[in-house]
């Protein structure tokens, strides 16, 4: 064995032995937040002190508990002699930092740290005071056993270069970027590019508008700001919540692990759907009312329906005070009705601020003639079944569901709320003919559509403000639509965005095709729009082959560009289709990793009975890690966001003809593959494709 391999073994034996006394130190992490728990439970304090010395004490030690068995650090940081407060220090890099006492110098720094900062951005032209910085090597799989450490990789950014043992340059990085895809997603932690770190770190308080193409990261870049905005700013995230927000529940159940791994639990993860969802759905729109309803014109429809009920007063307002009767005059409570109108507060603080200036006249008038007014004569008043009359009718309680009904069930009233901002035709397209007047009570009872809900929630939100978060990360974006994105903002009006999407991947009938107009109706028409453009994941040749798609997209999009040249791409042209997809499924079962059938609907269904009669195991794309099936069968419609080491794609022009948006499906469709695309088809190649080389 020569020098340099001898010095490679030592090197890795001390590293091995370091990573031996973080495990050690990890578990007396645990143990410790344990006992605190135990502790904290007897403390002497006030209930409200002691109950939230527990919840933070309990939800420390659930942290720990649930740290997943793997690596503890994946880099470590050498600082040269003119570091400043880092002078000739080694950091070790990990996912949490670790040490043996809360007030010892860690043994592993968390990824999330000021001085992991040059970890990602230390170059050789601006080092940042990096001497070396080193990367390890570990198993696939690794649950952090010593043995698991099979390599390591220096790189050195300012002196001389040592020999030791370091492999080649970029050969761990790329490894682990380019791992198979097996099961839900992983962090990046230990792979994060320096233009992603900048997104990551960006500030609270700023929005930012990620647009990338397929495989630059922009989702796990999303989850990673979200966990660097929770390790930074604890308590005014935790007070004000974080959401993340994806475009279905298979696409979360596929990102559920990777906050979790990086010490993250208990974050929100929801759908828009989800998070409007007053009622279950019950009925379907045709798609041109769900095209009207999810327009940006239905905000001021439902604002016209809503304060359409507010009417001027046109009779006195009398209230008995004993003997006596109090009076306010027609003119007076027009002027207060119109200048809580001019105000413009939710409706229902409208309405009680109203109440409260009519009884304040009331009072005042009392007080002129009779002296001052105890709090609970004001109070009274205000419940009097006079001032609750006069409020009924001229500021009435109503309910969403009351709102839209009647509005739905008249759309075509001349001089209505939808005159002069929908035409004819839109408003016979959301006209849905009820049986009588609707009441708030009948209202709930109705069937709903999914569109109904988006506009239930903007009446919810002109009655009454939600309650908002201190950030929402928001992905798959471009698919939203207007009155989508009005409900996004209502949730973050006093918070920040991480927005994510790829205009080139919309496929809803209402995707944007530019991320000004989005981010106006998201409430931050100030954020910026970062591109990401280089891909970590997806094979070079099948980046240029979706790259041909896009000038048949409608969206000004940059064409994206790969790091890697590795990768395969096979084309066929088959006479029967399903047999050739069996072989060819069979053939990438050779390989390493996971296999996704991805073809429209029908075609989907008939793949997935042929490849069980086959004898080959197959799973759903809502089954994804709940089964140990290598092999998922998806329509098209189903695969956006998800990613598969091979990839078999079944009849490319069925999925383009199935819908309007069809070639910006299969675009979605063409990208997911991470080592190997097979695209198998009959029918001939849509024309935007060209004709790449057909193998048999």
């Amino acid at each position: 064995m020569t020098t340099p391999d001898l010095d490679l073994v030592r090197e890795l034996d001390r590293e091995r032995t370091y990573h031996q006394t973080c495990r050690t130190a990890l578990t007396g992490m645990v143990d410790d937040a344990a006992q605190q728990v135990v502790t904290g439970e007897n403390a002497f304090a006030s209930g409200a002190d002691a109950e939230v010395l527990g919840r933070h004490l309990r939800s420390r030690a659930k942290e720990l508990r649930l740290e997943p068995d793997s690596p503890l650090f994946f880099g470590r940081l050498d600082f040269d002699g003119a570091a400043g407060d880092h002078s000739r220090q080694s950091y070790h890099i990990g996912r949490r930092r670790i040490s043996e006492h809360p007030s010892a110098p860690p043994l592993v720094v968390d990824w999330r740290a000021p001085v992991s900062r040059a970890f990602y951005r230390a170059s050789a032209s601006d080092p940042q005071g990096v001497a070396v910085r080193r990367r390890f090597g570990w198993a696939p799989w690794s649950k952090g056993e010593p043995e698991d450490l099979t390599s390591l990789e220096d790189e050195h950014l300012a002196g001389p270069e040592t020999e030791g043992g370091a492999a080649p340059t970029g050969a761990i990085l790329t490894g682990e970027i380019e791992r198979p895809r097996v099961g839900p997603m992983r962090d990046i932690a230990a792979t994060i590019q320096p233009e992603q770190d900048e997104l990551v770190r960006s500030e609270l308080a700023r929005s930012v508008c990620v647009q990338g193409a397929p495989g630059t990261g922009k989702t796990a870049v999303g989850l990673h700001r979200a966990a660097y905005l929770l390790y930074t700013y604890p308590q005014r995230i935790q007070r004000a919540g974080l959401l993340i927000l994806g475009p279905n529940r298979t696409f979360l159940a596929y990102i559920s692990e990777v906050l979790p791994a990086l010490g993250e639990i208990g974050v929100r993860q929801s759908t828009v759907r989800d998070e409007i969802a007053r009622h279950p759905v019950r009925t379907e729109d045709s798609d041109a009312a769900a095209a009207v309803k999810h327009d940006a014109r239905m905000a001021e429809v439902l604002r016209r329906a809503l304060y359409g009920r507010v009417s001027r007063p046109v009779e006195p307002l009398t209230v008995p005070d004993g003997s006596y009767q109090w009076r306010l005059g027609v003119e007076e409570l027009a002027g207060i009705v119109d200048t809580v109108r001019a105000e413009a507060p939710p409706y229902a603080t409208g309405r009680e601020r109203v109440r409260s200036r009519a009884v304040r006249a009331l009072q005042l008038q009392a007080e002129r003639r009779a002296g001052p007014r105890s709090a609970l004569w004001a109070r009274k008043v205000s419940t009097s079944r006079g001032v609750t009359a006069y409020l009924d009718r001229v500021w009435p309680r109503t309910t969403p569901e009351e709102v839209l009904a009647v509005l739905l069930a008249d759309p075509e009233a001349p001089g209505g709320p939808c005159d002069g901002i929908l035409d004819p035709a839109e408003q016979r397209a959301v006209r849905r003919p009820r049986r009588g007047v609707p009441s708030a009570r009948t209202a709930r009872t109705l069937p709903w559509s999914a569109a109904d809900l988006v506009l239930l929630d903007e009446l919810a939100g002109l009655i009454e403000r939600p309650e908002g978060y201190g950030h929402v990360v928001v992905d798959e974006a471009q698919d939203l639509s207007p009155m989508e994105c009005r409900a996004i903002a209502r949730r973050a009006e006093f918070g920040s965005l991480t927005v994510l999407g790829d205009l080139a991947q919309g496929t809803t009938p209402w995707a944007a095709r530019s991320w000004p107009r989005l981010l106006a109706h998201l409430g931050r028409p100030e954020a910026a729009v970062v591109p990401l453009t280089v891909g970590f994941r997806v094979p070079g040749a099948v980046v240029e082959l979706a790259n041909r798609l896009l000038g048949a997209l409608d969206v000004d999009v940059p064409p994206s560009r790969s790091l890697r040249s590795d990768g395969e791409l096979t084309v066929r042209q088959v006479d029967e289709l399903v047999p050739a997809v069996v072989r060819t499924v069979r053939a990438a079962l050779a390989h390493e990793g996971s296999v996704g059938v991805i073809a429209d609907a029908p075609e989907a269904d008939r793949l997935r009975t042929a490849l069980t009669a086959a004898g080959i195991a197959t799973a759903t794309a809502d089954e994804l890690g709940t089964t140990a099936a290598r092999v998922t069968v998806l329509a098209a419609s189903a695969a956006k966001g998800l990613e598969y080491d091979h990839v078999v794609l079944v009849e490319p022009a069925a999925i383009a003809g199935a819908e309007a948006r069809g070639l910006h499906r299969l675009y979605v469709a063409l990208t997911r593959a991470v080592s190997r695309l097979d695209i198998v088809h009959h029918l001939p190649l849509p024309g935007e494709l060209g004709q790449p080389p057909d193998g048999r």
